[in-house]
């Protein structure tokens, strides 16, 4: 049976952990070994236990467990990934999604549920695709994304590493968008977009 113990506790992490319950609902065999936190006012978390900070996560590693970030903010992610790359690392997929037998989902990704990865799509390490996503095909999403609830990228999309795309934005068919750069909600990508900016509006465009 595999182990997955859960870093960080709060809202994502309470999203998460409902997911891996799904999971183990749906048959996998799973269990949720506990949780590691820095908030030290809280001994458990939906129903489990905080067992440690986060920074003692080496002392749990075993051959049957696997870690996941649970962590929202994609810096925050990339940080403790940076002082864990040995650990190995869970992949969470609820059972509603809709995920192509041709894509390919890297390890610590969290796919949400209803949501959709379209054929030959591949989306990195520590992604988030959140609730109602659609990831059409021919996508490629680097590593440390966020891609928020209901937002959609069309056939051929291109997303950098650590960018957050904002809930219900869309982005149009073989467009790309740079490293480290926020879209905002409800945004309409109909050109590339540049790395390091913030980009709002229909048509989108960076702020000044």
């Amino acid at each position: 049976m595999k182990e997955v113990i859960v870093i960080g506790a709060g809202g994502h992490s309470s999203v998460i952990i409902e997911i891996i319950e799904a999971m183990i609902d749906s048959g996998h065999d799973l269990k949720i070994k506990g949780l590691l936190d820095d908030n030290e006012k809280i001994s458990e978390f939906m129903g489990y236990k905080i067992i440690d900070r986060i920074e003692n996560a080496m002392l749990y590693n075993s051959e049957y467990t696997e870690y996941v970030i649970a962590i929202g903010n994609n810096q925050t992610r990339k940080k403790i990934y940076s002082k864990f790359k040995n650990l190995k690392y869970f992949t969470a997929i609820h059972p509603s999604a809709i995920v192509s037998k041709s894509s390919v989902i890297k390890e610590g990704t969290v796919v949400m549920a209803r949501a959709v990865i379209n054929a030959n799509s591949e989306v990195g390490s520590h992604v988030i695709i959140n609730t109602g996503a659609i990831i059409e095909h021919d996508n490629r999403i680097d590593d440390f994304c966020h891609i928020s609830p209901g937002a959609t990228l069309c056939g051929g999309v291109t997303i950098g590493e650590e960018t957050h795309i904002g809930a219900n934005s869309t982005i149009i068919q073989y467009k790309s968008v740079g490293s480290k750069t926020i879209i905002g909600a409800g945004a309409t990508v109909i050109n590339d977009i540049k790395s390091n900016v913030v980009a709002i509006g229909c048509p989108a465009k960076p702020k000044q």
